[in-house]
């Protein structure tokens, strides 16, 4: 097979904004309002916990606007940390996203669409298990989940023309799903649950099973907020995915940071305006015990009958379809950007026929595949929630110092508020954090060796580099 040596640009300013909205709305918020809900208890908080998360991905999303229109290259974030700081904390990124930040999310977001396919198709159930190797149970879902893992690669690696079409057509489709699911939605609005719900709207506590309520202490409630806010983050990421596919979008310098914009803005008020339709036909309680936490399925019955759960299904299927095609396209471009610089095996520095770096599409494949083979994706993208946190604070950080380092650098479009808002986002992660640290451990710990276990492997390499550099790496 021939191959390219550079990318073509070929992505528009829509097809920009439908890879951040389309990589951010997966199956997260037709589910996690479940959660937010038990530890949070009242309708007024579980929109703030919306809003703070909206607040710091807008914030966020402005900020890498500047280093986007700074670095317009394939690799995105892994560039701007190692521009702003050094190929070692750059590297542990790389390696925190190949081993589980996208490649797990790939997972679970395969796996979500197998799910609800079944409940139109029972035949993919995830309870009936087709083989049993004792360490290891394999359902028809997670079967699934790699066939259509397999499939939207194969896809991407046709060029960058059928990804985008992909993106944009199932992107549209579940905006437009979710407005009307928002429409019907309060249309349906009983004004009995309404009121109940938003009664004592900032009454911070543990709703219980049976139906009880446990009070939190002021610290404690802090802890309840940053232990929720996990599932709204989690829905909330991947917007920064359109800045790893920089070289393959017409005019970068412009286009990037204002698809970030739009795209993340778009999404935010989707997020909120649904929850509130959640708790306009819903009680909390319903909220927070759905069956398997799948709001959304109890929410459309009320809305649409019998024919809710079908409804939902569908939508998620097409939410989660396109969302792991945006995911599949953009990761392999970071790992692209690590074999340049020699930090990754070399092959998948290379563009094949159609222009895409096909060896990294089909590595991301493997891994993604065998995640969803193994069952823990949702426990490790639990974890790894603080750890991508993390790195959206040194990133952003990462603006303040290349104010300085590089003073007289073109600079097309500069981060929004800046310092305040950059600032602003740094202080609210670090309070995240830090209250994760505190009060959910099992949150933090997993994530932080995952990253640190890169340390060893980047300076293996580099050995290797040095003792037989003529030599194919990790080949």
């Amino acid at each position: 097979m021939s191959e390219n040596t550079s990318f073509k640009p070929s992505l528009r300013l829509i097809d920009a904004t439908m890879l951040v909205a389309g990589s951010m709305i997966g199956s997260g918020i037709f589910i996690v309002s479940a959660d937010i809900s038990r530890n949070a208890g009242s309708s007024g908080w579980l929109i703030a916990v919306w809003l703070i998360t909206g607040f710091m991905t807008l914030t966020a999303a402005l900020s890498y606007g500047e280093l986007s229109a700074m670095f317009p290259k394939a690799g995105g974030q892994y560039i701007y940390l190692k521009e702003a700081y050094n190929p070692l904390v750059s590297f542990m990124y790389g390696w925190s996203f190949f081993t589980v930040i996208q490649t797990a999310t790939i997972a679970a977001v395969g796996v979500a669409f197998a799910k609800f396919t079944a409940y139109i198709f029972p035949v993919f159930s995830e309870n009936d298990i087709v083989a049993d190797l004792g360490f290891l149970k394999i359902s028809p879902a997670q079967l699934l989940s790699i066939l259509i893992i397999v499939f939207l690669t194969f896809i991407n690696t046709r060029g960058i023309n059928s990804g985008k079409v992909i993106q944009t057509v199932f992107t549209l489709t579940k905006i437009l799903s979710l407005l009307a699911l928002i429409v019907f939605g309060l249309f349906a609005l009983k004004p009995e649950v309404w009121q109940a719900n938003w009664t004592n709207v900032w009454d911070l506590h543990k709703l219980n099973p049976e139906g009880g309520i446990s009070g939190y202490t002021t610290i404690a409630a802090f802890g309840a907020i940053a232990a929720s806010m996990v599932g709204s983050i989690f829905s909330s990421d991947s917007w920064n995915n359109v800045t790893f596919i920089a070289g393959e979008i017409k005019n970068p310098k412009r286009n990037i940071g204002l698809s970030l914009a739009l795209g993340t803005l778009i999404v935010t008020v989707i997020y909120i305006v649904t929850n509130i339709v959640y708790t306009g036909v819903l009680s909390m309680q319903e909220i927070a015990f759905s069956d398997r936490d799948r709001v959304a399925v109890t929410a459309s019955n009320v809305i649409f009958g019998n024919a809710g759960t079908v409804i939902i299904a569908v939508m998620i299927m097409v939410s989660t379809f396109g969302c792991n095609n945006g995911i599949i396209m953009a990761g392999a471009r970071v790992y692209y950007s690590m074999a340049k610089d020699g930090l990754f095996i070399r092959r998948v520095g290379t563009l094949n026929r159609n222009a895409v770096p096909g060896f990294a599409l089909w590595l991301q494949c493997i891994i993604a595949s065998l995640w969803s083979l193994s069952g823990r994706y949702g426990d490790l993208l639990d974890m790894i929630s603080f750890v991508v946190v993390v790195f959206y604070m040194l990133t952003i950080t990462g603006i303040f110092i290349l104010r300085k380092k590089m003073p007289l650098a073109e600079r097309p479009y500069k981060a929004f508020g800046y310092p305040v808002l950059p600032a602003l986002y740094i202080l609210m992660g670090s309070a995240f954090c830090i209250l994760l640290i505190i009060y959910k451990p099992n949150y933090t710990w997993p994530g932080l060796i995952i990253t640190l276990s890169g340390i060893p492997v980047y300076y293996f390499i580099l050995w290797l580099e040095k003792r037989k550099p003529e030599a194919v790496l990790l080949a």
